[in-house]
């Protein structure tokens, strides 16, 4: 059962609700305008025209700093990333996911945040946010437009992935709530794509329908749902965040992922 893991999230989720986003302006690209970007593999938040007030998501940010202080070992972590938000010297851009990473560099070099509690910090203050600024550029991508393992909205890696009732792959964004075609046999994170290669992982008390594709090359893995048996699957969302014992297997077997779980955010030996 999901109740108790997705417990925990249940202030954060609250939070994205109270979040109205009155005079927040959307992304208004025609689908042409979206294509080009998309032709030159680049994600649209690379050079969408996006400013977020700090005051405006200041209770998204606090709440998702709360979460990782009830999990325990992060103070430091939070007081330096609070006293540097206070002070203006970073930005809800900073959050913000970049070519190869999620959120600025800076956070993890200057003022020391590890990156795991930078990318939950990103998925939890941003999500909301992201997901009403693309909400009329989704319909414009087509199952060829983007062949790249990263969001080809705001470009973060993916943290699920469903098997729909027509056989496709499909990657979730945990970031923006953005979704696209992948080939099966290609690892997300590095491209790989030699079958050897690319493994399942299972629980040990094997539930039908899910598993975790993990790559060899890279390392990385991503949970997956097959909608085909799992109809009734909760969202990309629900369905991660309610299985970490799956995490704890992958992370178990020396496999990571770019988005932390609450199996990598609680400070305790695995």
């Amino acid at each position: 059962t999901f109740r108790e893991p997705l417990a925990s999230y249940g202030a954060l989720l609250e939070s994205w609700a109270r979040w109205s986003g009155e005079g927040f302006l959307r992304l208004r690209w025609t689908a042409q305008e979206c294509e080009d970007r998309w032709q030159r593999e680049v994600p649209l938040l690379s050079e969408a025209p996006l400013s977020i007030q700090p005051e405006s998501i200041e209770d998204l940010v606090g709440t998702s700093l709360a979460f990782l202080s009830g999990l325990g070992g992060h103070d430091e972590a939070i007081r330096r990333l609070a006293e540097a938000w206070d002070a203006g010297e970073i930005g809800p851009a900073a959050l913000f996911p970049g070519k190869g990473r999620i959120g600025a560099a800076r956070l993890e070099e200057g003022v020391g945040v590890p990156q795991e509690v930078v990318s939950f910090l990103a998925c939890g203050t941003l999500r909301p946010v992201l997901d009403a600024y693309f909400a009329e550029c989704r319909s414009h991508l087509t199952e060829t437009a983007w062949a790249l393992g990263v969001c080809p909205f705001c470009g973060a890696p993916p943290g699920f992935a469903d098997v729909t009732e027509s056989g496709q792959r499909r990657l979730a964004c945990h970031v923006c709530g953005g979704g696209w075609v992948f080939p099966r046999l290609r690892c997300p994170f590095c491209g790989h794509q030699t079958a050897k290669d690319l493994v399942r992982l299972d629980a040990e008390e094997r539930e039908e329908g899910y598993f975790i594709s993990a790559c060899k090359q890279c390392r990385a893995y991503v949970k997956e749902v097959d909608r085909r048996v799992r109809w009734n699957a909760g969202s990309a969302l629900v369905e991660d965040w309610g299985s970490p014992h799956f995490d704890l297997v992958a992370s178990r077997a020396g496999y990571w992922r770019p988005l932390p779980s609450l199996v990598h955010l609680v400070r305790r030996p695995l």
